[in-house]
Parts: C-alpha cells; sequence; structure tokens
C-alpha cells in the first residue's frame, strides 16, 4: 500500500473516512462509502472495508455499496462493466477515479502498456480523451510516466500502492524472496571482486618494494664503484708527497709569492 498525500486531517486522507464509520450505521454508513469513492486523494480502501459498520452494509438493502467499495479496492473499470447490474450507478467523478486505479493495476502487470489494451479495458472510443484521462492521472501524482505516441503505449515509471488482498500475500512474498535471493547473489559476487582486488593489491605492493629494494642494492653498488678510483688516486698522492720529502733533492716551487723564492731542504 502506498503512502498517499497529506491532507488537512493529516498524512492519511482515509483516516476521517475511518473515524467517521465507527457511529456511521445503515444510511449514514452508505453516505460515507459515497464520499469516499469521490474524495481526492483516496486511493485505498481497506482499512475502511474492515470496519463494522461497513461490513455490515455486504447483507443488507445497500450491498451495492458494499460490493462498490470493494471494487475499488482491489478491482478495475472492466471488472465493473463486466458487474455493473449487482453494483451502483457510478458518478462521472467515481468512474474517472475508478478507471484511474485501472491503470494502476495494469502498471503492475506491464510498464510499457499499449494504448489498445487501455482503451480496451477503460472503455474509452478514441485516443484523444485516452490521453487526456492519462494525463490527469499524472498531474493528480497517481501514476508517473509518459505518452510515447510513436509507439501507441504509456510507459510508466511509478505508480500508486493499492490495496492487497489476502489471496495476493503468497506471489508477493514469493516476489520478495526471489528479490533477495537475488540481492544475495550479487552481494556475493561482489565479495569475490573485493578479495580479488586485495589480492592483487597486495601482489602489487610486493611486487613495487621489492623494484624499490633492488633500486637501494644498484644504488649501492654503482656508488661503491664511483668512490674506489678516488680513493686510489689519494692514496697515490700522498705516497708521491712521502716520497718527495724523504730524498730531499728537488726543491718544492711555490707560486703566489712576491717575487720568485726556492725552498730548499737540506741535504
Amino acid at each position: 500500500m502506498s503512502t498517499e498525500k497529506g491532507s488537512s486531517t493529516g498524512n492519511n486522507p482515509l483516516e476521517q473516512f475511518v473515524l467517521l464509520a465507527k457511529s456511521a450505521k445503515g444510511a449514514a454508513a452508505v453516505e460515507l462509502v459515497k464520499q469516499v469513492l469521490e474524495a481526492p486523494g483516496v486511493h485505498v480502501f481497506g482499512e475502511l472495508l474492515d470496519m463494522p459498520n461497513v461490513v455490515e452494509l455486504e447483507n443488507g438493502p445497500y450491498a451495492n455499496y458494499y460490493h462498490a467499495l470493494h471494487l475499488f479496492a482491489y478491482g478495475t473499470y472492466r471488472q465493473y462493466l463486466e458487474n455493473k447490474p449487482k453494483l451502483l450507478e457510478l458518478t462521472p467523478i467515481q468512474k474517472k477515479k475508478l478507471q484511474h486505479l485501472t491503470i494502476v493495476t495494469l502498471a503492475t502487470k506491464n510498464k510499457c502498456i499499449p494504448y489498445s489494451v487501455l482503451l480496451q479495458e477503460l472503455d474509452i472510443k478514441n485516443v484523444r480523451d485516452l490521453e487526456d484521462l492519462i494525463i490527469e492521472a499524472i498531474y493528480a501524482d497517481i501514476i508517473h510516466g509518459k505518452l510515447d505516441q510513436k509507439n501507441s503505449q504509456l510507459e510508466v515509471d511509478y505508480a500508486i500502492g493499492r490495496d492487497i488482498q489476502s489471496a495476493d500475500l503468497g506471489s508477493i512474498v514469493s516476489t520478495l524472496q526471489e528479490w533477495c535471493d537475488s540481492c544475495e547473489a550479487v552481494l556475493s559476487c561482489v565479495e569475490t571482486q573485493i578479495n580479488r582486488a586485495n589480492a592483487e593489491k597486495n601482489r602489487r605492493l610486493k611486487h613495487k618494494e621489492a623494484i624499490e629494494q633492488e633500486i637501494i642494492n644498484i644504488k649501492k653498488t654503482l656508488k661503491a664503484q664511483s668512490q674506489d678510483p678516488d680513493e686510489a688516486m689519494a692514496t697515490d698522492s700522498r705516497e708521491a708527497v712521502a716520497q718527495g720529502g724523504e730524498k730531499g733533492k728537488k726543491p718544492i716551487k711555490a707560486k703566489g709569492l712576491r717575487g720568485s723564492s726556492k725552498f730548499w731542504q737540506k741535504s
């Protein structure tokens, strides 16, 4: 059951009728049914159908009003035409509301409803009147969708919920179970992909660390190789200086001093 738009009586526009039904009996309950079938914004009727004073109408002289309310809760306009002798004569407003609810029911079975189906189910003679009815339903926020005139169909994106009969609960539970199973399958697939992604991430990190360590080792090797010749040249220079000092025969010239001076070491 969908959430109906709010009204001056609160979030549930049916609530005021349910409250009145507690004290309305007989003709008063019939008048209440008439009002609720025409009330704007009221598209679910299950709570009212369950009220004792309304249930009493089923077996009395006002049974057709009870059956009409039951039809608005669960049925379609085609069903109304097929059982018209047992039901009350609908006003134009009631007729339009039931046609809108019929579109909602059709939308639960097919999101793209051919005009041919709509024309038959709603007992409308031409496409222009059909499109006007659909547009009114869209503006009333009963359905969301668009008219596909090229393909002669109504594409429904959203539709309000209708009352649910006990006989429908089994199929609803089955549908929900299938949805849950599908969610579980998707979740399992996602978890598998996450595990694979994490494993690949760890593998790449280890590979990166190995490459970085190899780079460090290569740098160390290259640094060691570049330092050896320098150390060798420094060692040779120190040895040459030491040897010249020991012989004491060759002068050492100092450049950059005033004039030219020679320093001799005593032999």
